[in-house]
């Protein structure tokens, strides 16, 4: 949740992600505002601004209005720039709230290290890439507008919004919204029915689960509405590895199982139910398939919606009985 305090002179931003920077600052500014309403919001591209021109809007006026500088990319700080934030942090003028934000990194690391010697307040905003701090990303939503979401309904949204934060922190608030606060698998197919049975989330469960019809319906309308090549392929190989990996745990505890295999436990749960129509040599199939398909998509096969969908076939083949 953000903070209701108001803000301290020295505000530091780090991270290169986007959509988080920007809510970061957006708080920052909601809380001075709640001091001041007559708060200005006043930002500048750190590498544009002279330093001369940054002294002035840090310069106090004379009627004590409140001020909210933000200094965007701080990484490209040139010595002059870097000079003049040292020593403006030296003694911060009252009622002005200094932002820098930072991608992070080696490059202009002077800036980062002068403003947390003075003090300054840090949020981190490191880009999100992987599967799980997505997932991660979406619960914390859900909870912040006062909601809860289902494993079953999170898997979905995920995969249906895809990576985009901006989108993901979107569809998470209007869910919340409209059910009432309590997420779950149904309501996420619902509002996202479009999006959610066309990718290659749905191919995949189809098609392990033996259902011909079902796979090759949600590969044609996930084709008609474009969704990538790539993003099917890949959901089909995750699919298969995925029934591999935990069909050679056995039969264990999920919630155990989940450490040692590096998947969420509801995952492992409904690769469980499915493993136990699948034989050892029927996913070795299957996992070749999927192999050659990701060759075909990535410019092997003239025809990657052809290739994929002789991917599914096989898949369907080879869990069909014997």
């Amino acid at each position: 949740m953000s903070s209701t305090s108001e803000p301290g002179p020295l505000q530091l931003v780090v991270g290169d992600e986007e959509f988080l920077a920007e809510r970061a600052v957006s708080d920052l500014v909601r809380r001075a505002r709640q001091r001041d309403p007559d708060t200005e919001l006043r930002r500048f591209r750190t590498s544009e601004v002279a330093p001369g021109e940054l002294a002035g809007h840090l310069s106090p006026s004379l009627f004590a209005e409140g001020r909210v500088i933000v200094l965007t990319h701080g990484q490209d700080a040139n010595k002059d720039m870097t000079a003049a934030i040292a020593d403006y942090v030296k003694a911060p003028a009252d009622g002005i709230v200094l932002v820098v934000q930072h991608a992070g990194g080696a490059k202009g690391k002077a800036v980062l290290d002068l403003m947390r010697k003075a003090g300054a307040h840090t949020v981190t905003c490191n880009r999100i890439t992987r599967a799980d701090e997505r997932s991660d990303f979406v619960r914390d939503e859900v909870r912040r507008h006062g909601g809860t979401i289902t494993p079953g309904a999170l898997a979905v949204l995920v995969e249906a919004v895809g990576s985009d934060l901006r989108e993901l922190a979107a569809a998470a608030g209007q869910l919340v919204a409209d059910t009432g606060g309590t997420v779950d698998e149904t309501g996420v197919r619902r509002y996202h029915r479009g999006r959610a049975e066309s990718s290659g989330f749905a191919v995949a469960d189809a098609a392990v689960a033996g259902d011909r019809r079902a796979a090759m319906e949600a590969l044609r309308w996930a084709l008609v509405l474009g969704v990538p090549h790539v993003l099917i392929a890949d959901a089909l190989a995750d699919s298969v590895r995925t029934l591999a990996k935990v069909g050679s745990a056995g039969r264990g505890d999920p919630n155990r199982l989940a450490g040692e295999l590096g998947m969420p436990p509801w995952k492992i749960r409904k690769a469980q139910q499915t493993v136990r129509q699948w034989r050892p040599e029927q996913l070795a199939v299957a996992i070749a398939a999927t192999a050659q398909v990701n060759a075909d998509v990535k410019g092997v096969a003239a025809d990657a919606g052809y290739a994929l969908e002789r991917a599914v076939l096989a898949v369907v083949s080879a869990r069909s009985p014997r």
